[in-house]
């Protein structure tokens, strides 16, 4: 053919294209039913297929062994970009865009799976309890209710011909209706669960056309009122599959073990399908296997004469490898189906793991043994595709929870994705696996719809395939009936399913409370000394806390205390913390600065918003780790350490684990002196089973030093690599205070070189060899500190009783409680300058009052600042309430300001990690080293951040080593930043759009900018951070500052370049 002639047919072919012929719907009459889907409780799906075990058909082993179901004949992705139109309203939506023959060349295209919201499409909404609807079940009232229209076409494989095929959609927010080639196949609801529809029949050869319509809101919205982002959208993988007529349709796997927890019982329930018309006579192959070795292999020809046959085998595995989170044993089960001619047909593959999960004697055991849930909870999210989720992040999720001493996640509130639970198998962690059911805007009395019969087929609903879909997997320990949505008639219906089912695990709910439907009591945020007195009741069921600790912001305070008193009852089991990462939402201000989005960012000013509610993680939106998370690990260690004889350094170590044994593990110690260490070793291979103690002697010497204090640090490392885990990790670690001091001897004060005191009506000077200190006596305020030509100061010390309010604050009220000290320290008003000379010293004390807004006095404070001969400044603070009925103070403390090039700290105290009162057990004394910036904390919504307790002594330098250093006398609290407080504070609480009738100002990240200064507290103590929760509860009495006087002294000391510091911290005076 001419080069001509192909030209002409292209051009023909085009044309013909090009006029193909669309109707005209505008003025076509849609017809709804008369009883919509999606208006009716009673519906949840058309045509759906009936719920199965996830898998993946292969069709040869070796397939099924790489389990990649992209790879897999039998599967075609339907993933990609789409044809899209969003309607703002199911009125608007166009009707007939389903037909072959709608125009939708005008249409958008986006891409699946992914929320639409994300793709620049209506705009995501952040509430907590309230629906971000009216209220009115099963209808969706109101003007907004977008409607996505999704439309493509597909080829079916040629090698599919006289398959079956099926539909899988992963997971669509709300709802989805389905037509293929125009004719309607299905709907479907449950969001977070697949929906899988036959599509054979409705099948043609050449381009078929698929149509689904999504819902915003659908009846079923009503029972999907987590506490997460509300978006909607094709969420999840979406494919074909192709079955042979004879395939199998489900399975079920139970791999438990004997009376003695030693043997594996395996049983094998196999369901057959057949849609041809006769018998087909098939053969069904299955084979355990323990990597190469064959343990159980079954073989039987089957005559499929009926639509579904079900084949059972049963087989004892003696001294089965088992299964825990801590050491995940896993079997490989292949499924094989051939035809009566020995071809393969198809081939499944599940990850197998013996273990039992029970209630007995009132304890949860695993494998008969008992274990502490040490927990997180978990929501689909990513800072970058939100609700889509992608195996990178689930690992990084799983390296961070192990590697953090976390053993158990709920998965709140909803099933996850199919291949979490695949890789929650094979690395180790325990699943509280929870159905899609929240309706907790429907509150728990008697509009609860718990307790309305009509949505117990919903609920039945969810709860069938969530266990369905999830049945087979190991990991999963516990089912949890749903979250926050009262207790009735629909729970009870949906525990007694579970229990008809499934009695290899225990099922839960929190709103059972000690209802007969739940196994184990599983409260929220119930306090330290509620669970003691339960704990105290000789309960028949065990207590762990489906939620406690909660993340918001600079929180989890008290868990060490926490623990210490699960520690202390059998009855109390651990519990899960809320929750693992802060939900923000990436994106750019208008100077494309990032910065991470909440509750209030999107959509117009008159929607309600819960803020930044969403933020409760122990994670960044990028995943990186928060300081709380380092606390969790310490507190959630396997690895006890109890001193026996700290002057011999004696110490008794004990095994924590259910399953592993201390051999898996190098530990290693070191003695250090004032943060160096002196001495260090390694201990000899500790053998010691589960609950076992060992006692070590670390062979060390110390010479005391004077004014040296001395700690000794435990390690406990992995050994080997073993999955996630790397050699080297640290599992564990503990540090002792040794009873080894001796004072150093104090300098003589009339040795010093000689001071002079100049004094004007507005001034105090103090000069000496080489420095001099100013005062301006009208404010009080030190003006200037001077070493030669170096001026430490552009702001005084300034006595400081607040902090920017951390989200804790906000929830118990302490911002507006205790407010009236928010600025007390700078609006204080001189009372008196008294000035005390002596010949190699000076001491300058200013006597303040401390006023309110009214300039009522509400304190008296002092500072008394004693000047040296040497140039060193000793500070000494006295505070003291002036009348009944103040509230508490936030922190007691000084603020000053030096100039930003002093950006280095070095301090011996708790670190490295931020840490407060309440929150330091993971934060060893220690000699650390940050740059200024590196205090800072990015927090999704500014707050209060930075601290180190404990601190012995802090040296703000530039970077030759010029500066200050500070001296507790004896300890400190110490933060430094490149900001002021007002930069990290919020005007009100980011939650609702109003708060006092002021309006609510998000505040973020990108608006935290450093400042041309240097901020330094110098605080006696700051209140602890609290975490019980974070719309109430107070800090602990034991971590807040509840007196009404308050004392406290430090040291100031220049030094230079070069200068020991830990020989300049050792510097005390004797008058």
């Amino acid at each position: 053919m001419s080069l001509q002639r192909i030209m002409i047919v292209i051009i023909a072919a085009a044309t013909m294209s090009g006029c193909a012929k669309y109707r005209d719907y505008s003025q076509v009459p849609y017809e709804e039913p008369n009883q919509k889907a999606w208006e009716n409780p009673l519906v949840n799906q058309i045509n759906r297929e009936a719920p199965r075990a996830h898998f993946i058909p292969y069709t040869t082993v070796e397939q099924a062994r790489e389990d990649n179901k992209w790879n897999s004949p039998l599967v075609f992705s339907l993933n990609g970009r789409w044809k899209f139109k969003l309607a703002q309203h199911p009125d608007s939506r166009p009707f007939w865009f389903f037909k072959d023959d709608y125009d939708t060349r005008g249409w958008d295209e986006i891409d699946v799976p992914a929320n639409w919201e994300q793709q620049g499409y209506d705009y995501p909404i952040y509430v907590n309890v309230v629906y971000p609807h009216k209220p009115t079940p099963p209808v969706i009232e109101g003007n907004h209710n977008p409607v996505g229209n999704y439309k493509r076409t597909f080829e079916v494989p040629a090698s599919w011909k006289g398959k079956e095929v099926y539909l899988h959609a992963g997971a669509v927010s709300s709802n989805l209706s389905l037509w293929i080639n125009g004719e309607f196949v299905g709907y479907s609801e449950d969001s977070k669960t697949p929906a899988e529809f036959n599509i054979t029949k409705y099948l043609k050869k050449g381009a078929n056309s698929i149509a689904m319509e999504v819902f915003r809101w659908c009846d079923g919205s009503y029972l999907e009122d987590q506490d997460f982002w509300r978006m909607s959208g094709i969420t999840r993988d979406i494919y074909l599959q192709a079955r042979e007529p004879q395939h199998i349709r489900d399975f079920r796997v139970w791999s438990g073990l004997d009376s003695t927890y030693q043997n594996g019982i395996f049983n094998l329930s196999v369901e057959l399908s057949n849609s041809a018309e006769n018998s087909v006579p098939v053969l069904l192959e299955f084979e355990l296997n323990d990597g190469a070795n064959k343990l159980v292999s079954f073989s039987r020809e089957l005559e499929v004469s009926e639509h579904r046959i079900s084949v059972s085998t049963t087989d004892t595995i003696p001294d089965v490898k088992k299964w825990s989170a801590e050491i995940p044993n896993l079997y490989e089960l292949l499924i094989i189906l051939k035809n009566s001619s020995g071809d393969t047909l198809e081939v499944l593959r599940q990850d197998v793991g013996f273990r039992t999960s029970e209630i007995k004697n009132g304890r949860l055991l695993i494998n008969g043994r008992y274990v502490y849930i040490k927990g997180t909870n978990l929501h689909e999210h990513h800072e970058k595709t939100w609700h889509l989720q992608d195996e990178e992040t689930m690992l990084k999720d799983i390296r961070l929870m192990k590697a953090h001493n976390i053993n158990t996640v709920r998965t709140s509130h909803y099933p996850q994705p199919e291949l979490w639970y695949k890789l929650c198998n094979i690395h180790g962690l325990y699943l509280v696996n929870e159905a899609n059911i929240e309706s907790h805007g429907m509150g728990y009395g008697h509009r609860s719809l718990a307790k309305d019969s009509v949505w117990k087929a919903a609920h039945l609903f969810r709860t069938e395939n969530m266990f369905e879909r999830d049945k087979n997997q190991p990991s999963v320990v516990i089912w949890s009936l749903g979250n926050e949505a009262g207790n009735g008639v629909n729970f009870y219906a949906t525990y007694d399913y579970l229990k008809s089912v499934d009695t290899t695990r225990p099922v839960q709910y929190e709103q059972a409370h000690q209802d007969r439907n739940t196994d184990i009591v599983c409260p929220m945020y119930m306090g330290i000394g509620h669970m003691e007195k339960y704990a105290q009741s000789n309960p028949a069921r065990p207590l762990i806390q489906c939620e406690y600790a909660h993340a918001m912001g600079n929180s989890v305070g008290n868990l060490q205390d926490y623990w210490d008193v699960i520690e202390k009852y059998d009855a109390l089991q651990g519990g899960i913390i809320w929750d693992w990462v802060d939900q923000g939402l990436l994106t750019q201000d208008e100077e494309g600065k990032p910065f991470w989005a909440y509750g209030g960012d999107f959509g117009p000013d008159s929607l309600y918003t819960d803020g930044n509610f969403c933020c409760n993680g122990l994670v960044n939106p990028d995943r990186g780790v928060k300081p709380s998370l380092l606390e969790v690990k310490k507190v959630y260690q396997y690895i006890g350490f109890r001193p026996v004889n700290l002057v011999t350094g004696e110490i008794a170590i004990v095994n924590k684990y259910a399953f592993r044994d201390l051999s898996d593990f190098d530990f290693s110690w070191e003695v250090t002196g004032d943060g160096k260490v002196i001495s260090s070793g390694t201990l000899p291979n500790l053998a010691a089973a589960p609950g076992e103690v060992v006692n070590v002697r670390p062979g060390f010497t110390i010479e005391q030093q004077p004014g040296t204090e001395y700690f000794l640090i435990l390690r406990a490392k992995i050994r080997e690599i073993r999955g996630l885990e790397e050699a080297g990790w640290e599992a564990a670690a503990e540090q002792f205070a040794l009873p080894y001091f001796r004072e150093a001897a104090p300098l003589a004060v009339h040795k010093l070189p000689k001071v002079s005191v100049e004094e004007t009506e507005t001034s105090v000077t103090v000069t000496g060899e080489g420095f001099s200190v100013a005062f301006d006596k009208s404010t009080g305020i030190m003006t200037s500190y001077k070493k030669g030509e170096t001026e430490f100061l552009k702001l005084g010390p300034i006595p400081d009783f607040w902090r920017a309010p951390i989200d804790n604050d906000y929830g118990n009220g302490l911002d507006k409680r205790s407010r009236v000290w928010r600025k007390a320290g700078e609006t204080r008003k001189i009372t008196s300058v008294k000035l005390l000379e002596q010949e190699s010293a000076a001491r300058v004390i200013l006597d303040f009052n401390l006023v309110n807004d009214t300039e009522e006095p509400i304190a008296t404070y002092q500072s008394a600042y004693t000047i040296y001969g040497s140039g060193d400044v000793r500070v000494d603070n006295h505070f003291k309430m002036a009348k009944e009925g103040l509230p508490e103070i936030v922190r007691m403390g000084m603020n000053l300001i030096m100039p930003r090039r002093f950006d280095q700290v070095t301090w011996l105290g708790r670190g490295p990690q931020e840490n407060y009162q309440d929150r330091k057990t993971g934060a060893f004394v220690g000699l650390y080293k940050l740059p200024v910036s590196g205090f800072y904390f990015p927090y999704v919504r500014p707050q209060e951040n930075g601290n180190r307790t404990d601190v012995r002594w802090a040296a703000v330098t530039d970077s030759t080593g010029n500066g200050l250093l500070f001296k507790g006398m004896p300890l400190l609290e110490v933060t430094t930043h490149h900001q002021i407080m007002e930069d990290f504070e919020s005007p009100v609480r980011t939650v609702g759009r109003f708060v006092d009738g002021q309006k609510v100002i998000n505040r973020h990240v990108n608006d935290v900018i450093p400042r041309d200064l240097t901020s330094v507290n110098i605080d006696f103590k700051q209140m602890g951070v609290g975490g019980d929760n974070s719309w109430g509860a107070w800090t602990h009495d034991q971590y807040r500052l509840t007196a009404k006087e308050y004392t406290y002294s430090f040291l100031m000391h220049p030094v230079n370049a070069g200068e020991d510091l830990s020989e300049a911290a050792r510097i005390s005076y004797k008058l």
